[in-house]
């Protein structure tokens, strides 16, 4: 299989090569291998390879998953593999090799994907660009000059360039869904709980971060949330189990919806021109499809969730890095990281337990306001993101000054993050303007990515992106 053959197929289309034998897995290796060491150099998208770990799996036999044979990849965030790097973007842990398996990964494994390596992640995911120190930054396939995102933007420019079909990401403020925008790519975030947090933990950030995949097609999003959804033993969060196959809601055209549309972000950024261009595409793309479309949002006064939020981040990374310093015997951990993610970390170290329970009592009251918007509207569509374009260093750790990245951060990505603290699915689609990636993004009521497939795939056969 040569290089352009490879690209042009997503991970469905590779697993029906395989399945039919015009393509033997060992081939799609090879083009894998050959397409991560052409293109990574110029962009650092993958950060770990695994290249001998695959072909033993290889030999060993895969399992005849939906997958079976297919290349992926893991994003260097959250998930574990058994004797495999896993640095989470820092170099506080590019020692940690873990010895168990993620029940996700898992999950992958007995799908029949084969991984390949891990993709450079923002350092403990706290950034919404990729440019940690530990590894170097990510470059936009299309402009170097430019990031994919954060904090899955190596997983974002793995997919966009041809490197893999489809790699795993996670989101706990739009990681999946900005990376997604800003590569053309789609993106989609699943409800909370949809997707297994352990062996070793019942949630992930409280239950405001979830993993899933940044693919090109919609049904390869949908087909992966089938192989990886289900009930795990000890898990907080269990939503309801989807009444039909997400893959085959891909082949279902939606029903008539009641869109609301929000333009404006709760923070008031200012949306740039390509954002409201694609925006406006969209809702035109509703009306045109049947679907009602009115200005609306949610109410959310007096629910200061933004330092909310951000004291949960501290405190929930805080345990994480002095969990593994402890285990490590590091003395000094914070000298670790960059210098910025230490700052925001002992922020919420003096704060008290009450703290920590009026913000989580601020998260679930934004579940509840959305819980009540969604009985009288079936989606909402807003811009993924306020600007189409984030130019390297502009988020990084060189910024120094923690209040100015804050700042920054809101300005660039104000829509995503409601929906994690919410618990319900999101989706940025990819609605190009002029040649410029640009995602629109669409969220429903809690559990019904069903709802989303179906949508997305009408909007991808209208215009296709791939």
């Amino acid at each position: 299989m040569n290089t352009a053959e490879y690209a042009a197929q997503d991970a469905v289309g590779l697993a029906g090569l395989i399945a039919r034998r015009e393509v033997s897995a060992e081939e799609l290796i090879d083009a894998t291998i050959e397409a991560i060491e052409r293109l990574n150099p110029s962009l650092n998208a993958v950060v770990h390879r695994f290249y001998d770990e695959a072909r033993a799996a290889l030999r060993a036999g895969l399992p005849g998953g939906r997958f079976h044979g297919v290349p992926f990849l893991l994003k260097d965030l959250d998930v574990a593999m058994r004797g495999v790097p896993l640095s989470e973007g820092s170099r506080l842990m590019s020692d940690y090799i873990p010895d168990f398996d993620a029940t996700i990964v898992a999950r992958y494994r007995a799908a029949g994907l084969v991984i390949l390596g891990r993709t450079n992640s923002a350092e403990l995911g706290l950034s919404f660009t990729t440019e940690p120190l530990a590894h170097g930054p990510t470059r936009h396939p299309l402009d170097s000059r430019l990031s994919p995102g954060g904090s899955s933007g190596g997983s974002a420019a793995a997919v966009a360039s041809g490197m893999v079909p489809m790699a795993h990401a996670t989101d706990g403020g739009g990681s999946i869904r900005q990376p997604a925008a800003l590569t053309g790519l789609f993106g989609l975030k699943p409800t909370r709980g949809r997707t297994p947090p352990g062996p070793d933990r019942s949630e992930i950030f409280f239950g405001i971060s979830v993993g899933h995949a940044i693919t090109r097609t919609v049904r390869d999003s949908a087909a992966l949330l089938d192989a990886t959804c289900g009930h795990e033993p000890g898990a907080v969060f269990t939503p309801p189990e989807p009444a039909f196959t997400y893959e085959s809601m891909v082949e279902r055209e939606p029903p008539r919806l009641r869109m609301a549309l929000q333009s404006e972000p709760f923070n008031g950024a200012t949306v740039d021109k390509a954002c409201r261009a694609a925006l406006d595409n969209a809702a035109r793309l509703m009306e045109a499809m049947g679907h009602h479309v009115e200005f609306a949002r949610p109410d959310l006064s007096g629910l200061d969730f933004g330092p909310a939020t951000a004291l949960l981040a501290g405190a929930f990374t805080a345990d994480k890095v002095e969990a593994y310093a402890a285990k490590a015997g590091i003395a000094d951990p914070y000298s670790l990281l960059e210098p910025a993610h230490a700052a925001f970390v002992r922020e919420s170290q003096p704060r008290s337990a009450r703290d920590a329970v009026a913000a989580l009592e601020i998260v679930r009251a934004v579940e509840r306001r959305y819980a009540g918007f969604f009985e009288r509207w079936d989606v909402i569509l807003s811009p993924v993101t306020a600007t189409s374009e984030l130019p390297l260093g502009w988020l990084s750790a060189e910024v120094g000054d923690l209040a100015e990245v804050g700042r920054r951060a809101a300005a660039h990505a104000p829509f995503t993050a409601p929906y994690n603290l919410a618990g319900v699915p999101a989706m940025s689609v990819p609605f190009p303007q002029q040649g410029k990636p640009v995602g629109v993004q669409f969220a429903a009521a809690f559990g019904r990515e069903d709802l989303l497939f179906s949508l997305a795939a009408a909007i991808e056969r209208a215009k296709p992106w791939m």
